[in-house]
């Protein structure tokens, strides 16, 4: 581990790339890293190496540049996993977006740039199982490979279009994100997050609460990630039917034989539990007041034409969490603007005169409780 530390932090920047296993697992964790400096790629195993810390300093470093395609997952996995915090961030997705390049995933990206083509047979493969296979890891290798070049192409664009500045404000967020913290219990509401949850009578989504604990007990013992136990249409599709018996399953959308082998006299306990509690209330649903909701509507109108014109995504001119801010905390003042959420100084002074004259009061539009 030294010697990479050392290999890594005698480059000014290094690729980055994780790969996880969120496909195969109750909790998805981070199960490969993947680094490639302008000379050398290295791949490090985390399963195998339990402890490291030592590359704490490196990811928290200003001195080096550390490069990812989509960071966000990649920071937030590293962060989760490792507590790794991050500064001086180059994200070649966020910058090929901000150039506006009609495709922006990185095998896309590559064989535009470089003429490569990147194997797609891996990308859901369980990268938590071991021993890997030679052909996984040239797979991960390719990921971070050609980064560098590709970085330093981008760079140039942006700096060529004058969109710098604006990409550097891109990348000091996505540096700034946290992972959120992991509940080790189930979140009784949790259920109320199925599609068609909150169309159930009570006494129906008595039982759903019920088949989805059940689903999580199965799926922590048995580390699978939960859909691939039981899905959440059937889930639902028990709720609103109420089987009695093994054969009134074998009804019930998508339920397999095989399921109905496993889980079949559990799931049919569940149903008679759900039966028996409390039916429970939906959660209550937060709705901003008018006249938030007003300029929240102004604010993505006029982004979403600035987008069209400059031929880019919308959330490129700024991102939804800026607007959301801006809405329920309108600026007086043009020093106001400093305090909004994501809304850095090449922002502010592209678009602030715009988002002042835009935030005005309108006549008419009256402020409502919560």
């Amino acid at each position: 581990m030294s010697q990479l530390v050392s290999d890594l932090t005698s480059s000014p920047t290094v690729a980055v790339d994780t790969e996880s296993n969120s496909l195969h697992a109750y909790r998805e964790r981070v199960c490969l890293i993947q680094f490639s400096t302008p000379t050398t790629d290295y791949i490090v195993d985390p399963i195998a190496l339990q402890d490291l810390s030592a590359l704490v300093p490196f990811f928290a470093s200003p001195a080096h540049e550390k490069i990812f395609h989509a960071a966000e997952g990649d920071v937030l996995g590293l962060g989760r996993d490792f507590r790794f915090t991050f500064t001086n961030i180059f994200d070649t997705m966020s910058a090929a977006r901000s150039l506006g390049w009609p495709q922006v995933g990185l095998a896309a990206v590559l064989k535009a740039e470089f003429g490569v083509t990147l194997s797609k047979t891996h990308q859901r493969a369980d990268w938590g199982r071991r021993p890997l296979q030679t052909d996984m890891l040239d797979y991960a290798r390719l990921d971070t490979h050609y980064l560098p070049a590709l970085r330093n192409r981008l760079d140039t664009a942006l700096n060529e279009r004058g969109l710098r500045a604006e990409a550097q404000e891109d990348f000091e967020r996505l540096a700034r994100t946290q992972p959120s913290v992991v509940n080790q219990t189930l979140d009784p509401q949790a259920f109320w997050r199925v599609k068609g949850a909150r169309d159930l009578p009570p006494r129906q989504a008595a039982v759903l609460s019920a088949v989805f604990t059940y689903r999580d007990s199965e799926s922590a013992r048995t580390n699978q990630p939960p859909f691939k136990v039981i899905g959440e249409p059937t889930l639902l599709d028990i709720a609103r039917r109420l089987p009695q018996t093994l054969d009134d399953l074998t009804g019930i959308v998508a339920m397999t034989p095989g399921q109905v082998h496993r889980h079949g006299h559990a799931l049919l306990r569940a149903v008679q539990d759900g039966l028996a509690a409390v039916p429970p209330s939906p959660p209550v649903l937060d709705r901003e007041p008018d006249d938030v909701r007003d300029r929240y509507d102004r604010l993505h109108h006029w982004r979403k034409t600035r987008a069209q014109a400059r031929g880019v995504e919308s959330d490129v001119i700024l991102p939804r969490t800026t607007l959301w801010d801006l809405a329920r905390r309108p600026p007086r003042t043009h020093d106001d603007l400093a305090g909004i959420a994501d809304f850095g100084a090449t922002r502010r002074a592209l678009y602030g005169q715009e988002i002042m004259a835009l935030m005005a009061p309108r006549p008419g539009v009256v402020r409502t409780a919560p």
